[in-house]
């Protein structure tokens, strides 16, 4: 009864989130994303397996090639520049060019390799047939969802992710669903996760931060302009496009609230700030420089490689409400400067975003061209 009743939530996808009642509960430990090493999405013939045997390698080459169109899977009425892409500032409402339940069946995409796996499914490198477009494509299983009780937080994210249209925010170009499973048609991008990148390079050169961080603000900026929260800004949400450019993935915390107040503890806990650990009152409320301090810690896990707070899940509280870190000698005065002034314990007074943008450090990497960014990543690689 459960999953059919989540089937017909489906078919009538519609959310007003701000009345919806906050969550008591969030699992605070870091995920740590794993490749499987098998592909198996339950329901395809033997005919359909042996398609994708053969097609396999090839995919991921032509995704490769042709992913940097935005040609939008819904062609019957597809909403594009001169140039061929998705504007930015395309008007929308609730459910904007999503694709009803009818419109898309599993038939419809070639499946490829894996590209990760998530507690409540697996995502796929894909291609539409029709059109030759390339994406990534969220397989969910419902029954899943039902028994973790996420089926709100999903259509939230469905709903809230549809919506948004910048270059550095994974686009969510329609979804659907069958009798087991839910499907969400992702933007494929190319590079992978920034988290295994960094976890590769161990801490990231400060020219790269302040491109990565830059384009954050960017992206923050324009999700707050429409009233969203990410409330779960960290580098496991976050990945690479083809041309190196960042893209927020995941909004499964996400919440779009006009009044820019809410209630509900979520996120992960290195990344968390004061105001969501203070001790629960009636007028414990925050708002959207939840993301302020968020993207303060990611700029410090970017340069140091790990969470300024990070320790026991107790002394990773306490040090958070006392704004307890130090900053290693081998960060830049200018990237120092901006930790701290996005780290600040009052909400109140964290640099806001547009000052973020032309903070000295973004400058330096960001505003002054590639021969700038060059020269310093000329005497690092020196170093």
């Amino acid at each position: 009864m459960a999953t059919k009743a989540l089937e017909s939530r489906f078919e009538q996808l519609s959310v007003n989130d701000e009345n919806l009642p906050p969550s008591s509960h969030r699992d605070y430990e870091k995920p740590k994303a794993a490749l499987p090493k098998t592909i198996s999405i339950s329901g395809l013939s033997s005919a359909s397996q042996a398609s994708l045997n053969a097609n396999r390698a090839n995919l991921l080459k032509f995704a490769l090639q042709n992913n940097e169109g935005r040609l939008h899977p819904n062609a019957a009425s597809p909403r594009k520049n001169n140039s061929g892409s998705a504007e930015e500032g395309t008007p929308s409402h609730p459910l904007y060019d999503q694709p009803s339940a009818k419109q898309w069946h599993l038939g419809m995409f070639e499946i490829g390799k894996p590209l990760g796996k998530g507690k409540f499914g697996r995502v796929y490198l894909a291609r539409e047939r029709s059109t030759g477009f390339v994406c990534a494509l969220k397989v969910l299983h419902k029954h899943e969802l039902v028994k973790g009780r996420v089926e709100t937080q999903l259509r939230r994210e469905i709903e809230i992710q549809s919506n948004l249209r910048h270059p550095n925010i994974l686009r969510l170009f329609g979804h659907f669903h069958d009798s087991k499973r839910v499907f969400l048609i992702l933007e494929f991008a190319g590079k992978g996760e920034l988290y295994k990148h960094l976890r590769k390079e161990n801490r990231f050169p400060e020219w790269k931060a302040a491109q990565y961080i830059a384009q954050m603000a960017a992206a923050l900026k324009y999700l707050h302009k429409k009233h969203v929260m990410h409330r779960d800004i960290k580098p496991e949400n976050i990945l690479v496009g083809i041309h190196g450019e960042i893209k927020i993935s995941d909004f499964g915390w996400s919440v779009h609230a006009p009044n820019n107040r809410r209630k509900t503890m979520c996120g992960t806990l290195d990344y968390l700030p004061p105001e969501m650990l203070k001790p629960g009152t009636q007028d414990n409320y925050y708002d959207e420089k939840v993301d302020l301090w968020s993207l303060g810690v990611l700029t410090y896990e970017f340069l140091v490689g790990e969470a300024p707070f990070e320790d026991t899940p107790l002394l990773t509280r306490r040090r958070i409400t006392r704004g307890d870190m130090t900053i290693p000698s081998f960060v830049s005065p200018e990237a120092r400067d901006l930790i701290k002034r996005l780290l600040v314990l009052d909400p109140a007074k964290r640099i806001p975003l547009d000052e973020v943008q032309k903070h000295p450090w973004i400058v330096k990497y960001c505003i002054k061209g590639e021969r700038a960014t060059q020269r310093s990543m000329g005497k690092e690689g020196k170093a």
